[in-house]
């Protein structure tokens, strides 16, 4: 039967957005169905373009590839002849609903949702959607599943690539989650819906559709101690030529510039970026970048974030203030860590003019000529001043005894005004 247009009720120039699942056109309702009928241009990709009916009259637009710099002109081309985007399941869920509210802005946006493979996933598991952590590694790195794994987490990748699960399986091996239970799921919501379950040690690479969803339930198998999010990981945790700043002061850093999610933080003389680590460690949306002017440090930055989870980690090679410049495109930061470099003139400066109004900045500092300059900022600015001691038991001869590290001279500020 001919699929004809009714008079659409979308005031002019909006886009609508419609998602599909893998049980294509019959698992759509009545809004989506008309939405595609009444559509002049559908854009989607060829695999979801398949499942729509002959009978349908629109012009039928494959996303270009790339797609992002080719996105706002396919718009301009064909907004004002009634277009609708085709998308997998909930477009807003890790989709690209999401980028055209940002591009276009949400008025100009009509979205009919389908159930997300989150949704669905959840219900072939019997899992509660709210205890279950989502990950996405669709043109993300694969390694922000090191971030969240945790023993009794229950966590949901968004898989890409028909390779994505035996990487991610062999990323949580690596780890010393071996024994976490996987659960490979494909096609959801269509006929050809499938399920594969076994262990990460012993996962072996499988054909399947790239828009898959692996389910894992972390298991440590062996007596490897977990990597909290909270801060103060082991110093051992870090790849450090020595300039690492320690567990208890970095845990005392990380609670006066108090990260919350979203926020950006620079971690300026970032030396092994353990500060900018455990910043974003602590939320998933937490951003940091580091700055370090040694080609040496930088590298060892770039694997300790890898292995910790946050491979979105931004570093930047140079020196501060000068390096400083260049953040601009990366947005205002909302904290600044000074763990190197304090003592240079312009450093302190340079960090608290681009701090925003309530803006947290704190400086670390080891030397009589950082104790100056700190002392100096606490006069000027207010604040607070602080020394972190911190003593541990060594053996002393047959004994123990206490040995002491040096002391650090921290500055916490928060700007009050512009």
């Amino acid at each position: 039967m001919p699929i004809t247009a009714a008079a659409s009720t979308r005031p002019d120039r909006r886009v609508s957005v419609v998602g599909i699942g893998a049980d294509g056109w019959d698992g759509l309702g009545s809004l989506a169905r008309q939405r595609l009928a009444d559509a002049a241009v559908i854009v989607a990709s060829e695999r979801q373009l398949a499942l729509l009916p002959d009978s349908l009259g629109a012009e039928r637009v494959s996303w270009p590839s790339p797609m992002m710099p080719a996105l706002a002109g396919l718009l301009e081309r064909h907004r004002s002849r009634g277009l609708v985007v085709l998308a997998s399941g909930d477009p807003m869920f890790y989709g690209v609903g999401g980028t055209l509210a940002r591009l276009i802005g949400p008025d100009a946006l009509e979205v009919v949702p389908q159930l997300s493979s989150l949704a669905l996933a959840c219900a072939r598991l019997g899992w509660p959607a709210e205890a279950v952590e989502t990950i996405s590694v669709v043109g993300r790195p694969k390694a922000a599943l090191l971030a969240a794994l945790s023993p009794g987490r229950r966590l949901l990748v968004l898989l890409e690539s028909s390779d994505d699960s035996s990487e991610l399986a062999a990323l949580a091996t690596g780890a010393g989650y071996g024994a976490s239970e996987l659960t490979l799921l494909g096609q959801l919501g269509g006929a050809a819906e499938t399920l594969r379950r076994g262990i990460a040690a012993e996962w072996t690479a499988v054909p399947h559709e790239p828009l898959a969803v692996l389910a894992l339930q972390p298991r440590l198998a062996d007596a490897r101690a977990v990597l909290p999010r909270t801060p103060g990981l082991p110093d051992e945790a870090f790849d450090s030529d020595g300039q690492l700043t320690k567990r208890e002061v970095r845990a005392v850093t990380l609670s006066a510039l108090r990260p919350a999610p979203g926020e950006l933080l620079w971690d300026v003389g970032a030396g092994s970026g353990s500060v900018g680590i455990e910043w974003m460690r602590s939320h998933p949306d937490c951003r940091a970048i580091a700055i370090e002017p040694r080609p040496d440090r930088l590298e060892r930055i770039a694997a300790n974030a890898e292995r910790l989870g946050v491979p979105g980690l931004q570093i930047v090679a140079g020196r501060a203030p000068d390096a400083l410049a260049a953040l601009a495109e990366f947005g205002v930061p909302d904290a600044v860590f000074v763990g190197g470099g304090v003592s240079v003139d312009g450093v302190l400066d340079a960090c608290l003019a681009a701090l925003p109004t309530g803006g947290r900045l704190v400086a670390n500092g080891v030397t009589l000529e950082t104790e100056v300059v700190l002392a100096q900022a606490f006069q000027r600015y207010g604040g607070e001043l602080s020394r972190i001691a911190v003593q541990r038991a060594a053996p002393v001869g047959a004994f123990n005894g206490w040995r002491a590290a040096m002391p650090v001279t921290q500055w916490h500020y928060r700007k009050d005004s512009a």
